[in-house]
């Protein structure tokens, strides 16, 4: 296998954190199909029905992110063009926003619980221990677009080295 697009973690390693974050994106994406199934069955009741702010975002839906990072990391890996990495490492730092942000939104959402009615309460209580799994997710998923994140920089800064020396060494020859 090709020398990896990072220059401290093996191409390995790479295809690791990228199939992880697909299968971190593929749950956070059936979650969300959980959650739409679950709060769609709600009965209005005298005190309403339970929508969490997590839910009108889409939060769970936003592991489609998750998928696409993934996918550009094992692209980055077999296919080693500047494009490819600076894209892997773009949507690598957009995974970061994401996940910081949806962690933000899933903890204001487990912080405050409104009276919601009594048919629709087990309904809520499940979905909010749906959104407690989901904030564990979270950071795992920000732990591993930081680290490609690090390391993707890195490689870039080496990338941009390397071609600057041969650029000079070639405009020297011709001298």
């Amino acid at each position: 296998m090709a020398r990896c697009v990072c220059s401290k973690l093996s191409a390995a390693d790479s295809l690791t954190l990228g199939a992880v974050q697909i299968m971190i994106g593929i749950f956070h994406v059936f979650m969300w199909y959980f959650l739409l199934i679950l709060y769609m069955g709600q009965i209005r009741g005298v005190f309403g029905t339970y929508e969490p702010i997590t839910y009108k975002a889409g939060c769970s839906l936003w592991g489609v992110i998750f998928i696409i990072t993934g996918v550009s990391i094992i692209r980055a890996v077999r296919h080693q063009t500047q494009g490819v990495i600076t894209f892997a490492f773009i949507m690598n730092i957009f995974c970061i926003i994401v996940a910081v942000i949806a962690s933000i939104l899933t903890a204001i959402e487990l912080s405050s619980f409104n009276s919601v009615s009594y048919r629709n309460y087990g309904q809520a209580k499940l979905g909010r221990e749906v959104s407690r799994i989901l904030l564990i997710s979270y950071p795992l998923e920000f732990s591993i677009a930081l680290t490609y994140s690090i390391f993707g920089c890195i490689d870039l800064n080496h990338h941009d080295e390397d071609t600057l020396t041969a650029v000079t060494e070639e405009a020297e020859s011709t001298f």
